[in-house]
């Protein structure tokens, strides 16, 4: 093995950077020539291809987004993409690759080693936290973090207004960021896609809070809710309550970026290196992750099929923290 490429896929997360300069030096350090590929299989497919030094790594720990940018490809789903894909690796003379990213990055990932026996490895890039065979995906954390920040500012309007805020965070179809943030920033109720929402044992609790004019509160809803995320708990809420203040707040985007904690720059230091050094070690079509403080490679396949479940434990100190 003589060089290897680096690509990010999918949604962006904190710590993606961290992990391509890991990945870069790593490989360096194994006397391995390491290229980027911008734009994920989009470039992949249209010859977007560049060298990665030292220096172009430099500076790059502390940063958010990716420096390598990241696009959908519809085109790499077709065989005839993934062929083409296979012709640029060949043409720069790339021998295995590195791919950052989640659900998606994976299951392109995973095509492309079967298919043509190309050494793949997966590192997981992904706020959401969801994927099988790793306790924590880089960005996780910095996301929580995130939502936590912002709902301490907006606990303090809502205790100035005696207002009730329902503020929408990620997760279509895992609650993780929902749970952990709405646990750090004492919210009242936490709405997730893994658990029924007892909307009637939440207008119970408001209208108790009412009696005790106790009107100013935080739920956390995450947007994959059966109710359709804040807007659809805040039309029920209004309907009910028409008194209630009750205010809107959707956080969006905003989770993805910024800097990434101290946790994701080790995080993705760490496995940004063990995946190079997989690859030297002959692994493929793995995804690299940590469980239990130690390294473990993870079937591609594997990771993408099953999903990491929700702490269920977390779930039930929530409603009793929250107030019940």
């Amino acid at each position: 093995m003589k060089k290897i490429g680096v690509l990010t896929s999918g949604g962006d997360s904190p710590g993606m950077n961290a992990a391509i300069r890991a990945v870069v030096r790593a490989g360096l350090y194994f006397d391995l020539e390491v290229v980027g590929v911008y734009k994920g299989y989009h470039g992949l497919i249209h010859d977007q291809i560049g060298p990665l030094t030292s220096a172009h790594v430099s500076n790059l720990v502390q940063r958010g987004g990716t420096i390598l940018k990241s696009a959908r490809s519809a085109e790499f789903k077709t065989p005839e993409g993934r062929k083409k894909a296979h012709e640029n690796l060949k043409k720069h003379q790339i021998d295995a690759l590195v791919t950052i990213g989640g659900d998606g990055t994976f299951t392109g990932a995973d095509l492309l080693s079967k298919e043509f026996d190309f050494p793949v490895i997966g590192i997981p890039g992904t706020i959401d936290n969801d994927l099988y065979g790793t306790d924590y995906t880089i960005g996780y954390d910095t996301a929580v973090n995130t939502v936590v920040n912002a709902v301490d500012k907006i606990r303090d309007t809502a205790g100035s207004h005696d207002r009730l805020f329902i503020v929408e965070v990620m997760g279509r179809d895992a609650g993780f960021i929902a749970l952990r943030s709405g646990i750090g920033a004492g919210a009242e109720k936490i709405l997730v896609p893994e658990a029924p929402t007892n909307i009637e044992k939440i207008l119970q609790k408001l209208e108790k809070d009412m009696r005790q004019e106790d009107k100013a509160g935080i739920i956390i809803v995450a947007e994959g809710d059966e109710y359709g995320g804040a807007m659809g708990i805040s039309k029920i809420v209004k309907e009910h309550f028409p008194d209630y203040d009750t205010r809107v707040t959707i956080l969006g985007h905003l989770q993805r970026g910024g800097a990434p904690s101290a946790f994701d720059r080790v995080l993705a230091s760490g496995l940004g290196y063990q995946a190079v050094k997989g690859l030297m070690d002959g692994k493929k079509s793995v995804m690299v992750g940590s469980i239990n403080r130690k390294i473990v490679f993870t079937p591609l396949k594997k990771a993408i099929k099953y999903h990491s479940s929700i702490n269920k434990e977390l779930l039930k100190i929530a409603e009793i923290l929250g107030g019940g």
